[in-house]
C-alpha cells in the first residue's frame, strides 16, 4: 500500500465495495429458488415504523466485509437488515457489497436459511483454525455483535432466534414460531401461505397487532377489493334510493296526487 505524508484518512485509502470482489468464482453452487424468493418476501414485509424508509437497508446474498485488517474476508448472509443508516451508498448509489468500515453501521438482524451443506456453520458447530477466517456464527456474534440472529430450516420446519446477551448468543425460548423485536416494532414469524404461487411455510414480518405485513402485491389486491366493495355499496345505496322514490310515487298516486317527475 502506498505511503502518504501526511497520512490520508482511512476512508480514502482502504478498499471500498468498488475495489473488493463481489463474488468468489471458486465457490460452487448458486441460490435455489427458495433462497431467491424467501429473502424477497422478507424485503417486501420489513417496514419498521421506528425508521424512515431511507434509513432502512436490506440485502441477500451480498458480500458483507467485516474486518479492516483482513479486507478480503467476507460473509454472505442469506438476508440481513441495517437500520439507522443510509439506504444508499453515499446517499446516491446502489451497493455492490456492504463494507463495515465504510458504512459505520452494523446489521441489526441477520437471517440464515439452513441447507444440508451450511447447517453446521450456520448453527456455530464448525471449528476453524485460528489462522483461518472465523465462521459466520463467530462473525455475527463476536465481530459484528449483531443483536439478533434468526435461523429457518424449511426442511424440518424449525425456526430459531438467538439474541445477543453478554457478548454471546442465547437461544430465545419460543412458545410459537413468532418473535417480537421491540426496538423495531416488528415481529418475525413463520407463515403458512401462498407466495409467488408457492404454498408452503415462509418467514415474514408482522406488526404490533399480530397482522402479517402486506407485500406490495397484497396491498394492491386489498385496495382493488376495497374499491370493489365501495362500488357495490354505492350500487346498493342507489338501488335503495330508487326503491324509496318508487314507493313514494306510488303512495302519492294512491292519494290522487300526480307527482312532478321533471
Amino acid at each position: 500500500m502506498y505511503q502518504f505524508d501526511p497520512p490520508l484518512p482511512a476512508r480514502e485509502i482502504l478498499p471500498t465495495m468498488y475495489d473488493l470482489p463481489s463474488e468468489d468464482p471458486e465457490e460452487p453452487g448458486l441460490p435455489d429458488q427458495f433462497h431467491l424468493l424467501q429473502p424477497r418476501l422478507l424485503d417486501e414485509t420489513f417496514r419498521p415504523p421506528t425508521y424512515p424508509i431511507d434509513q432502512v437497508f436490506t440485502a441477500s446474498d451480498l458480500n458483507l466485509y467485516y474486518d479492516v485488517r483482513h479486507p478480503l474476508w467476507y460473509k454472505r448472509p442469506d438476508w440481513f437488515a441495517v437500520v439507522g443508516g443510509s439506504r444508499l451508498y453515499e446517499q446516491k448509489k446502489l451497493r455492490l457489497s456492504y463494507v463495515i468500515w465504510q458504512e459505520g453501521v452494523h446489521p441489526y438482524i441477520v437471517v440464515e436459511l439452513l441447507s444440508p451443506g451450511t447447517e453446521k456453520e450456520d448453527l456455530g458447530q464448525t471449528l476453524r483454525d485460528i489462522k483461518q477466517p472465523p465462521t459466520k456464527w463467530q462473525v455475527y456474534e463476536q465481530v459484528l455483535r449483531i443483536p439478533y440472529y434468526a435461523i429457518f430450516d424449511r426442511y424440518q420446519h424449525e425456526f430459531k432466534v438467538f439474541k445477543l446477551n453478554g457478548g454471546h448468543y442465547v437461544e430465545v425460548s419460543l412458545s410459537e414460531p413468532r418473535f417480537w423485536i421491540p426496538e423495531l416494532e416488528l415481529g418475525l414469524g413463520v407463515w403458512q401461505g401462498c407466495y409467488q404461487s408457492a404454498e408452503q411455510l415462509w418467514l415474514r414480518w408482522y406488526d404490533h397487532q399480530g397482522n402479517w405485513v402486506l407485500t406490495p402485491t397484497e396491498q394492491e389486491s386489498q385496495q382493488v377489493q376495497h374499491e370493489r366493495q365501495r362500488a357495490e355499496q354505492e350500487k346498493q345505496r342507489a338501488e335503495q334510493e330508487r326503491q324509496k322514490t318508487e314507493r313514494l310515487i306510488a303512495k302519492l298516486r294512491s292519494l290522487g296526487v300526480e307527482p312532478d317527475l321533471d
